[in-house]
């Protein structure tokens, strides 16, 4: 394999992190946002949850949105879920997993 491949990739990997809280918000804002972000996210509104969530840096949210999005066979998003919400045994499970799952292919793929 190509050792020189990963140069190509951006030096925080292939997940956009950059999703940073809205700092403008006041912490009672950030409540009352929070408390709509959850009844949408019972109701099953995921989407607009995940987005209120970000907004606010609701880590337990983000937590919750990446496991629904597990339940939902999008890795991906769960673990970007994952990293913006620091939740880094989460995250280094999925990373260990896409490794493996990596690994499998590319020794089936090197098989004569």
């Amino acid at each position: 394999m190509d050792e020189t491949l990963f140069e190509n990739f951006p030096e925080g990997g292939l997940i956009k992190t950059v999703d940073e809280p809205n700092t403008d918000l006041k912490p009672e804002q950030k409540v009352q946002l929070n408390r709509r972000a959850n009844a949408l996210f019972n109701q099953g509104d995921t989407e607009t949850a995940r987005r209120i969530f970000q907004t606010t840096g609701y880590s337990d949210g983000l937590i919750r949105v990446g496991e629904r999005y597990l339940e939902a066979d999008k890795p991906i998003d769960a673990l970007k879920m994952f990293k913006l919400a620091h939740e880094d045994g989460r995250s280094n499970e999925l990373i260990q997993r896409a490794a493996l799952a990596i690994r499998k292919m590319l020794l089936e793929e090197e098989k004569p």
